[in-house]
């Protein structure tokens, strides 16, 4: 059983500008700096021509967690995140995301398509959250993509103001 997570993402600026912030390894410092909340590492990256892939570590710490998460696991969680963006192709690119949660059986992956809309452009995330605990994976399932979807949110908010700036 998996629960699948569909979000997309509006900005003001072409495509190429947008695609030229993601694959940029300053986008990522400074994102993790302002979104990636307490403890947050940048673990690496791999940039080529017009591509980049990004590791990265950050946690959410257990106050902040659903009930439902604690009840199952005590303590803050580490999550470890990957993205890619491949190269712009006219006025598309695609990438990936994944993000496993330590010590649980939890991963989130999915796709990331970057296309022009009108004058700027748009995101769309597509993926799925899985958690395989017997019983009440389901509403783990549920609580963590709702978190992704807000973490999502907040990174928009945060691509929108670095790239205007």
């Amino acid at each position: 059983m998996s629960r699948r997570i569909e979000h997309s993402s509006s900005y003001a600026f072409p495509v190429a500008q947008v695609h030229a912030g993601l694959i940029t390894e300053q986008y990522w410092r400074d994102r993790l700096d302002r979104v990636g909340g307490p403890g947050a590492t940048l673990d690496e990256v791999t940039t080529g021509p017009g591509t980049i892939s990004v590791a990265m570590s950050q946690s959410i710490p257990a106050e902040h967690l659903p009930s439902i998460v604690s009840k199952v696991r005590s303590g803050d969680l580490v999550i470890k995140r990957t993205e890619t963006w491949g190269t712009l192709d006219g006025d598309h690119a695609e990438g990936t995301f994944t993000a496993e949660v330590v010590g649980a059986p939890a991963t989130i992956s999915g796709t990331q398509t970057l296309t022009a809309s009108g004058s700027g452009s748009n995101v769309q995330v597509e993926g799925k959250a899985d958690v395989r605990i017997p019983l009440i994976g389901g509403k783990i399932e549920s609580a963590i993509a709702d978190e992704v979807l807000r973490l999502i949110e907040k990174e928009q908010g945060f691509t929108q103001q670095w790239l205007g700036a």
